[in-house]
């Protein structure tokens, strides 16, 4: 920023010194001459008056300034913004990361745990002594998932060009949906999945990884709201990812239609200015309960309170 300054003022200094040398330079010389063949010799300013001021330059270099000042600042929020488009992934050595991914083709059959992470291990030919790397084993697995679906759901919004075209509220929806989809063929062992995120040491990297795809979305619907407007947008979008989230646990309907519904629905809601107050304090119930309590307890309050 100063340099870019500097590099404004200095010609400008420049041109006002190279002026006022040319003003010294260019007095006639048959002027002394004539006077010093009389004996009179005019009166000299030993510092000849530079070129006027002109108020406008100065107000234009500042404005210049000012213009160029905005321009690295919106540079650096792009910047900032395209650093926050990509998440890394957890930091798993190679091995790690090759027996997490065999193990998801076993969670179906056999649960969100240590079976399937041994029976992962074996099919990439690793010993299932590895297991005994992850601290937290089960959970693990479930944070390796969930990250794994942000990276996927990232490249989608990087790829889908028709997503430009929706309004908001039905962006919003879309890319939960997307989300959500991510989970249907491990749906009924999904509560397992929940209930390993609510253990009391699992509760801070889970709230993080929802924390991240909930700031991913608002990102690609272009929200840059701050302040209280960031954290309340941020607690209702969180809040209607998680009751989606649990409805689709009791979900009989073909193709998981009803909860789509659900979701559409709420989307609207919290978009309705009028309720946003109301939904936002209901969907921050939803989050802790979704997360911490009971399940059947919740989702009675959610569909009859």
């Amino acid at each position: 920023m100063y340099r870019s300054a500097a590099k404004r003022l200095l010609p400008a200094l420049y041109r006002r010194h190279h002026d006022a040398i040319s003003h010294i330079r260019t007095v006639p010389a048959n002027r002394f001459m004539t006077s010093a063949s009389t004996g009179n010799i005019p009166d000299q300013n030993p510092n000849p008056i530079p070129p006027r001021f002109n108020p406008a330059d100065s107000t234009a270099s500042s404005s210049s300034y000012k213009e160029e000042e905005e321009e690295e600042e919106r540079t650096r929020h792009h910047q900032d913004t395209d650093e926050k488009s990509r998440r890394p992934k957890a930091h798993y050595k190679d091995e790690e990361a090759r027996v997490l991914s065999a193990s998801l083709l076993h969670v179906i059959r056999l649960g969100w745990t240590e079976t399937a992470m041994i029976a992962g291990a074996r099919d990439v030919g690793v010993s299932p002594s590895i297991i005994g790397s992850f601290p937290r084993k089960e959970a693990a697995l479930v944070e390796y998932f969930m990250d794994d679906c942000l990276e996927r759901l990232i490249d989608i919004i990087e790829s889908k060009e028709d997503l430009k075209n929706l309004i908001p509220s039905e962006r919003v929806a879309k890319l939960v949906r997307i989300r959500l989809e991510m989970q249907i063929p491990y749906i009924s062992k999904w509560a397992q999945a929940l209930s390993i995120q609510a253990q009391p040491l699992n509760v801070p990297t889970s709230f993080k990884q929802r924390a991240m795809l909930v700031d991913e979305i608002w990102h690609a619907v272009g929200d840059d709201a701050s302040e209280i407007d960031w954290y309340l947008k941020r607690t209702v979008l969180g809040g209607i990812y998680s009751t989606t989230e649990l409805y689709m646990l009791t979900d009989s309907s073909p193709d998981f239609c009803d909860t789509w519904a659900f979701l559409d629905a709420r989307t609207k809601d919290a978009f309705d200015l009028k309720k946003t107050a109301q939904e936002a304090q209901r969907l921050a119930e939803a989050v802790g309960s979704g997360m911490g309590g009971s399940l059947q307890g919740f989702m009675k309050r959610v569909f009859t309170g």
